[in-house]
C-alpha cells in the first residue's frame, strides 16, 4: 500500500494470515503499518496505489500454449482488464532483468520440479507444476478529496474536489477480484486442456 511494502518473500509467510486484517497483508507487522498509512492518506483527502501479490498452488503441469495462448499472457490480460491496474509482473519480473542467465535459469530436479522458481511456475507459456506467482500494480484512485486543477466542458481551467465516499486505496478490495480473475483463467485452460484430449 503506497510506499509500505512487504519485504518478506511470500513463500516464507503463512498466506492465510492475509484474511485476518483489513488490508489483506499476510505479515501482521506490515499490515499494521499499511493500515496506519491508509488512514493517514484518507485524513489528508488523498489516495494511494499499491500491489496485490497472487500465489497459485497445485496447478497441474501442461496448462497453456507455447505461442498464442501462453498462460502468463492470459493471466496478464485478465489482470490488466481490472479497473485501476497499471502493471503486471510474474515470476522474477523486473528483478530478473538484473540477473544473468546462469543465475536465473531454473535447474530441474529428477522429479521434474525446479530448484528455484524464477520462472514463476510457467515456462514457455506452459505451467510446470511449481507455484505460479505474480504481482498486480494498482494506481491511486483518481477521485481525491483535495482541491485540484482541471478543465470544464468548454476547456476553461477550473478547480475541482471529489465529494462523497471514496476509497483511499483500492488494493484491499482488489484482492478477491485478482483471485477470481486468476481462477477464471485457470478454469478456461483446464477446460481447453481436457477438450484437446477428446
Amino acid at each position: 500500500a503506497g510506499d509500505i511494502s512487504l519485504e518478506k518473500k511470500w513463500d516464507s509467510l503463512d498466506l492465510q494470515e492475509a484474511e485476518k486484517n483489513p488490508v489483506r497483508c499476510p505479515d501482521p507487522e506490515t499490515a499494521k503499518a499499511m493500515e496506519a498509512h491508509i488512514k493517514e492518506v484518507r485524513k489528508a483527502g488523498d489516495t494511494i496505489g499499491g500491489v496485490v501479490g497472487c500465489v497459485i498452488k497445485n496447478v497441474p503441469i501442461g496448462l497453456g500454449e507455447p505461442v498464442f495462448d501462453k498462460l502468463h499472457a492470459q493471466l496478464g490480460k485478465a489482470m490488466l482488464s481490472i479497473n485501476a491496474v497499471k502493471g503486471f509482473e510474474f515470476g522474477s519480473g523486473f528483478a530478473g532483468t538484473r540477473m544473468r542467465g546462469s543465475e536465473h535459469n531454473d535447474s530441474f530436479n529428477s522429479d521434474g520440479t525446479t530448484q528455484t522458481n524464477f520462472s514463476g511456475g510457467i515456462q514457455g507459456g506452459i505451467s510446470n507444476g511449481m507455484d505460479i506467482y505474480f504481482n498486480v500494480a494498482f494506481k491511486p484512485v483518481a477521485t481525491i478529496l483535495q482541491e485540484y486543477d482541471t478543465i470544464d466542458k468548454e476547456g476553461n481551467k477550473v478547480k475541482a474536489q471529489g465529494k462523497g465516499r471514496h476509497d483511499p486505496c483500492v488494493v484491499p478490495r482488489a484482492v478477491p477480484i485478482v483471485e477470481a480473475m486468476a481462477a477464471l483463467v485457470l478454469a478456461d485452460f483446464s477446460l481447453l486442456n481436457r477438450s484437446s484430449r477428446i
